[in-house]
């Protein structure tokens, strides 16, 4: 047809194990050169990246990937356990070493790892705990501690789990941000409602990063922080704050942005990926 279009996404599985337990992990992917692992946020799946991975001037320099972890969009629970009999809790452990497993069945050498709002959270664990496997850390909407967020009503038998998980993040999007965006967000979370108190376990218990931010090392690993300006889950001041207390880290605050910036509007959100994407360059150029 005339009118149609191929995109130069690609959709693979890879199959490993974390623990003993064996997962089927579904990943997008496109562009060449250094690697940039994606992670979308809580109860939601790899389409959030989806602006980036067609983006042309980042795909002529970077590969683009962005999966799903398990639990959600088409990357299934653990194939070899009986995990419907416990409930499901994400932690630091799990997360970090999941990542970990992913880029090594990818055989990514130092990739970048960039993840939004509690994979924004998890980007500073890895900072933490696996300084020498990542080139660089690019924490999203992220903090050392977000509390508060692991709620029972997320998963209240008189709610319609699908609607308050997604109208749950309608107002952390900034009212700039186009409708059509805005809308593919909030459509995107009410396919994710099974996954989302779980992922909120790790982003508001077990991630905890208070009093040991000073741990990171910064002469190993480059982190750059990027906040919206409207976003009130982890507003600018806690990322800059956070930002603060790591060693050669740097803090870019977005204008105009909310909490999901990277699928509420990406071309927003290109312009500060670059300043981040240059500084991380500039620091490798000297650091060499």
């Amino acid at each position: 047809m005339a009118n149609s279009k191929i995109s130069p996404v690609t959709g693979r599985y890879v199959t490993f194990d974390v623990e003993g337990e064996e997962y089927r992990v579904f990943y997008l992917e496109n562009g060449t050169g250094q690697p940039i692992v994606c992670q979308h946020t809580a109860g939601c799946h790899n389409h959030q990246w989806t602006g980036l991975l067609e983006d042309e001037e980042f795909t002529q320099n970077y590969r683009i990937i962005a999966y799903d972890l398990p639990r959600h969009g088409k990357s299934d629970p653990p194939l070899n356990t009986e995990w419907w009999k416990e409930e499901y809790k994400l932690t630091v452990d799990f997360f970090t070493k999941f990542v970990v497993a992913f880029c090594d069945a990818l055989e990514l050498e130092k990739p970048i790892f960039m993840g939004s709002s509690f994979g924004g959270n998890a980007a500073l664990q890895l900072a933490l705990h696996y300084p020498d496997r990542f080139e660089a850390v690019i924490p999203v909407e992220a903090a050392d501690y977000a509390p508060g967020f692991y709620l029972d009503w997320w998963h209240h038998p008189h709610a319609n789990a699908a609607q308050v998980c997604a109208s749950g993040v309608w107002d952390l999007m900034a009212p700039q941000s186009p409708d059509k965006h805005r809308w593919a967000t909030w459509f995107y979370y009410t396919q994710g409602s099974e996954a989302f108190k779980g992922d909120l376990y790790f982003y508001s218990v077990d991630h905890d990063l208070r009093g040991k931010l000073d741990q990171i090392q910064g002469d190993k690993i480059k982190v750059v922080m990027m906040t919206g300006s409207y976003d009130y889950l982890t507003p600018p001041e806690d990322g800059r704050r956070t930002a603060d207390q790591i060693k050669n880290a740097k803090f870019i605050e977005m204008a105009d942005i909310g909490h999901f910036p990277m699928s509420e509007n990406h071309e927003v959100f290109r312009k500060y990926l670059k300043e981040a994407l240059n500084f991380i360059g500039e620091s490798t150029t000297s650091k060499a």
